[in-house]
């Protein structure tokens, strides 16, 4: 049965946004991986529409801030009030209370407002005054950041890219794609359709014990050095300036088991790492200084992701 909800989820996510196989697919394994995603891509390529879809798809509670400069940490994790009738503090719960959360343009504020969410995202609590509100079991962040045009924006402090499972690239799709998507709006029933709420195929309970199941998938020895060496041949790359942290390497075995799931294998496979590789490590490297530091972003992302599918080609399994 939950394969069949597995499969009817992508579909539904597939026909949101048209041409996004690749990045529903992603979406869809780190949310059995129990992990949080930072979608990266231009404005108007259906960033935003694939979060709402996967919240519409699962029976919990939904949360968007849209970031901006003038934010506040409180205005994220909630805040401690003064009730005079009570004589006591009673805390106001913020936004990051609930199953899943879109921080829509995370680079529009600051990194110290950035920086409010790294105990929700790494330890699922929220501190405030010395006390501790843990949230719900089913949490995840997905954040999407403008990498195109970046007046007005703010770069991501490594800590916090570190705490997103996966980074997902979205980008204007190919002629026949654009030309379904006009087509499919330019149908008489297109507007009424949109306003047709379509019943949740998950509930949280449900998406719990996928991750469950998931975490649960079998990995030997030999996959776990193949992750290591990979993590290695990042670090050890001459063209890049990173080393791959124990949280990212976490992040890669449970990426690939959350696609092992998916793909219903017994036990983790290495093309199941191949597979969480990329985007697990995107966002978790740099580049040595170089002729394209002068470049565009979109260059620079395109050489580094060349440099990870060459360290993909010559680290082999035992």
């Amino acid at each position: 049965m939950s394969r069949k909800k597995l499969e009817s989820l992508q579909g539904q996510l597939n026909g949101t946004v048209l041409g996004s196989e690749t990045a529903t697919y992603e979406l869809l394994a780190a949310l059995i991986a129990g992990g949080h995603v930072l979608i990266d891509g231009p404005p108007g390529v259906g960033k935003t529409s694939l979060a709402k879809a996967l919240a519409g798809a699962v029976s919990g509670q939904f949360k968007r801030i849209q970031f901006t400069p003038d934010l506040l940490p409180a205005d994220l994790t909630g805040y401690s009030i003064y009730r005079k009738d009570r004589e006591a503090f009673e805390f106001v719960e913020g936004p990051v209370f609930t199953n899943l959360l879109l921080a829509d343009e995370i680079n529009r504020t600051s990194p110290r407002i950035q920086s409010a969410l790294l105990e929700c995202m790494n330890e699922g609590q929220v501190t405030i005054d010395g006390v501790s509100h843990s949230l719900p079991e089913v949490f995840q962040v997905i954040a999407t950041r403008n990498n195109r045009h970046r007046s007005g924006t703010f770069p991501l402090p490594e800590p916090q890219l570190d705490r997103f499972l996966i980074a997902i690239e979205m980008d204007l799709a190919d002629e026949a794609v654009r030309c379904r998507i006009l087509e499919h709006h330019a149908k008489v029933d297109a507007a009424a359709s949109e306003r047709k709420s379509s019943e949740p195929i998950f509930t949280t309970a449900e998406i719990h014990e996928l991750q469950r199941e998931a975490l649960a998938l079998p990995l030997s020895s030999s996959v776990a050095r193949y992750i290591v060496r990979l993590c290695d041949a990042v670090r050890n790359h001459t063209e890049l300036n990173t080393t791959i942290s124990n949280r990212g390497a976490l992040a890669i075995m449970r990426m690939a088991r959350a696609i092992a799931y998916i793909e219903d294998h017994e036990a983790v496979y290495p093309d199941d790492v191949k597979r969480a590789f990329l985007p697990c490590v995107i966002h978790r490297v740099e580049m040595r200084h170089t002729d394209l530091d002068d470049d565009s972003v979109s260059r620079k992302r395109e050489t580094t992701r060349l440099l990870l599918k060459e360290i993909l080609e010559t680290t082999h399994v035992e």
